[in-house]
């Protein structure tokens, strides 16, 4: 049909207008053509490769779908991982809160570990002084140990020293009371009647018999009763099993509370010496028997000190007040005395 207008037009140019007219006709029909042909190329090219862009497009139209698929699953992940850190780091929260309470009571016990290890130095540091104190009272004690044996030794070395006064003791308590019950043996034997202290051993003898009132010289009837009791008397105490043992003779001189104190003590004193010395004249100067009595005689007056009293009474009985004793203590007897007592206390 182009080709139809191509030739008619080529016709009527040339009935109207020559040949010129028909090579441009022809001209513009080539060029129309090539436009065409080009505009199908064209278009062949652009519809070709649209397809093939839209297939491209739709490929990656399905990429885009799947990678937003996989984005969405990514972003579900994503949101569960969101969730699950914002849930872990909730308990790392809790955590660091708990690890600051742990820090802080790790500080409290590193102050407190610090004070126990100062205690605990303060401790060492005493107890340094303890152990060295110990030591100190170990040694005092071992001195202490050493003057105890020392002592024990000493005080076995005493106990025997006291056993042995202790016999002594009881062979010379039982010495003076067989001297005192021999004494009164004897005395009654001989019919006197002075008595004899069953526990002391003195002898009493009534200052009425020896002297007159007032008076220190010796009647005929005191001479004639220590005529007759001093023999008995001294019998008995200087016998050999005895002598050894006999420490003194005392003799006494007593008085009543008449009179004063100074001439009370004046006459009770010359008449225990009277009697003394009369005892002494008894054996002959230079005799043994004077000898030994010049060693063992004492005269002494006590006054009014020593006053007798009626029995269960505060009234003084004169006549018994007014007496001459004889009294003998044996060797060390108040040593002796002393260590019974404490013997007998125990």
């Amino acid at each position: 049909m182009a080709r139809q207008r191509i030739h008619n037009s080529r016709a009527g140019k040339s009935t109207n207008s020559g040949a010129s007219w028909i090579s441009y006709s022809d001209m513009m029909a080539a060029l129309l053509l090539v436009f065409v042909l080009i505009l199908s190329m064209s278009l062949h090219q652009y519809f070709t490769m649209l397809e093939t862009k839209t297939k491209e497009l739709d490929h990656q139209k399905l990429l885009i779908t799947d990678q937003q698929l996989r984005l969405d699953e990514q972003t579900l992940q994503i949101a569960a991982q969101q969730v699950e850190m914002d849930h872990q780091n909730a308990q790392i929260a809790i955590i660091m809160t708990q690890l600051d309470e742990q820090q802080s009571a790790l500080e409290e016990a590193y102050i407190i570990l610090g004070e126990n290890q100062a205690a605990l130095e303060e401790a060492r540091s005493t107890l340094a002084g303890k152990e060295a104190q110990l030591i100190l009272l170990q040694q005092e004690l071992a001195n202490k140990e050493n003057a105890l044996n020392a002592a024990v030794q000493v005080l076995n070395a005493q106990q025997a020293a006291l056993n042995s006064k202790t016999e002594q003791i009881e062979d010379m308590v039982g010495m003076k009371a067989e001297i005192i019950a021999e004494l009164s043996a004897s005395l009654s034997r001989a019919s006197l009647t002075a008595a004899v202290d069953k526990n002391t051993g003195d002898i009493v003898l009534d200052s009425a018999v020896l002297f007159k009132t007032g008076s220190s010289d010796i009647m005929t009837d005191g001479q004639y009763l220590l005529n007759r009791f001093i023999p008995v008397y001294l019998e008995v105490l200087l016998r050999p099993e005895y002598s050894d043992y006999l420490g003194q003779i005392v003799i006494e001189g007593h008085t009543d509370d008449v009179g004063t104190w100074e001439n009370n003590m004046k006459l009770s004193q010359e008449r225990a010496y009277e009697v003394m010395m009369y005892v002494l004249e008894m054996y002959r100067q230079g005799s043994p028997e004077r000898e030994l009595l010049q060693k063992l005689l004492t005269a002494t007056g006590r006054s009014e000190t020593d006053l007798v009293y009626y029995p269960g009474t505060t009234v003084v009985d004169q006549d018994s007040s007014r007496r001459v004793e004889f009294k003998f203590s044996l060797k060390d007897a108040e040593m002796i005395e002393e260590m019974n007592r404490l013997l007998q206390s125990k």
